[in-house]
């Protein structure tokens, strides 16, 4: 349907596009059409991506691109385009197909919301806020005007966020009542969160704290006004850094006045690695993870690892509600793509992260590099590097403060809001930017 060489696009970008489907390359074609911009033809972007979509068996798609290549200017062409595009992850090129269909139907409340739900996915939450304002008159409170506050929110304008929830009338339709509950309880984070912190544009605690209710326990002071904002790249793990965020977590403890009897241990083993070594810097007993355990700390390393395990999955749904009294720790998390669940405290947050005791990069005696063996002895054995460890410094000088002082006030603070509701995924990064390698 898209191979014929007569409807080879015509824009010098796309045709770079085209050609890499030429040689079977999909995502390079897909990075190709991302980094074209916005103002491509859209007859021509549908042709590519139709194309790339046939290639790879996604019939819902290559049907809708069709449909734009041969209708460009309808706009029930353009809004299943874009509808198909934001469901096959590829929400950037869904945007200027959504736009062009919300003027040309009149701004029709579905292409609203789709195309918000397009600038949701891909992080652009000011943009969805300034297209959600243009028909602020005419929103309806479920879901437009929650929309604009919960983008209003990953934002960064609370002053927006608060005047709009005030608007909002309780849902007549018990489907929103939990999204009622989770607005509220992120601005009531909010409000705890700037009595210790500024919320400012770099802010990266307080902020990961509001939208997501988890206390970042450290900063990263690499490349911090570079544009990574506290947060770490590429990551190659040490035990100072796994004993400092066991020392955070304590001291969240403490601050939240929590007493927990245990440190439940998860069954992958980076995770009871760490578990055994927060269980002597806690000093608690350590025990298996038992769903429903009441009190405890739950650990992991990360929870994608944990999730990748047998039976991950199923702890990971367990970990969903919360049980009085537990904690869910995780040392580090990806913050392009968080996990299926948000812990309640991380130490970090990283692109990507190799564990202490994992397979590390090292110099060779011939100067060159290469991974070396991971470390297989056993896990009491590499826990205790991690407890005999010196922590990791607080950074001096680079981006916000991070020192003892500073943590144990924002914890204190949050206290009365932290633990609250269920552990829901945030897949955005919020309102603090940071720079990303692809």
């Amino acid at each position: 349907m898209f191979t014929r060489r007569n409807r080879r696009p015509k824009s010098p970008v796309l045709r770079t596009a085209w050609e890499a489907l030429d040689h079977g390359d999909v995502p390079g074609a897909l990075r190709q059409l991302r980094a074209a911009g916005e103002e491509q033809p859209l007859a021509e972007v549908a042709l590519v991506v139709g194309r790339a979509a046939e290639a790879v068996g996604c019939d819902d798609l290559t049907k809708a691109a069709a449909a734009v290549v041969a209708e460009p200017e309808r706009p029930t062409a353009l809004y299943d385009f874009g509808y198909w595009c934001v469901e096959r992850d590829i929400a950037r090129v869904a945007v200027p197909a959504l736009r062009e269909a919300l003027r040309r139907s009149d701004g029709a409340p579905v292409v609203l919301r789709e195309l918000v739900a397009a600038y949701e996915h891909d992080g652009r939450h000011r943009e969805a806020v300034r297209e959600l304002s243009r028909f602020e008159g005419a929103l309806a409170d479920w879901p437009d005007r929650y929309l604009l506050v919960f983008n209003a929110v990953l934002a960064g304008d609370l002053e927006l966020a608060r005047r709009e929830h005030a608007l909002l009338s309780d849902p007549q339709d018990a489907r929103w009542q939990p999204a009622r509950e989770r607005q509220n309880r992120v601005l009531a984070r909010a409000a705890d969160a700037q009595r210790a912190s500024s919320l400012g544009p770099s802010d990266l605690r307080g902020w990961q704290y509001v939208s997501s209710g988890t206390v970042l326990g450290t900063l990263s002071p690499h490349g911090f006004d570079a544009g990574m904002n506290g947060r770490y790249a590429w990551l190659q793990d040490t035990p100072g850094l796994c004993l400092r965020g066991l020392l955070r977590l304590r001291a969240l403890l403490s601050a939240a006045e929590l007493r927990p009897r245990s440190v439940s241990l998860l069954p992958d083993r980076d995770s009871r690695i760490l578990g055994l070594a927060a269980a002597e810097v806690l000093d608690l007993p350590a025990e298996p993870f038992a769903p429903g355990r009441t009190d405890t700390v739950v650990v992991a390393y990360d929870l994608d690892g944990a999730a990748a395990h047998d039976g991950g999955p199923e702890i990971i749904g367990q970990l969903f509600e919360r049980v009085p009294g537990q904690v869910l720790h995780a040392h580090a998390s990806c913050w392009p793509d968080p996990p299926a669940i948000t812990a309640d405290s991380v130490a970090l947050l990283h692109q990507t992260v190799v564990a202490p005791w994992g397979e590390q990069l090292r110099g060779s005696a011939d100067g060159g590099v290469g991974r070396g063996p991971a470390d297989d002895r056993p896990e009491a054995e590499v826990a205790a590097t991690i407890t005999g460890a010196v922590p990791e410094p607080d950074p001096d000088g680079a981006g916000i403060p991070d020192g003892e002082t500073e943590f144990t006030a924002f914890a204190a603070a949050v206290r009365e809001s932290w633990l609250r509701g269920d552990r829901a995924r945030v897949k955005s990064p919020g309102p603090v930017p940071s720079s990303r390698f692809e």
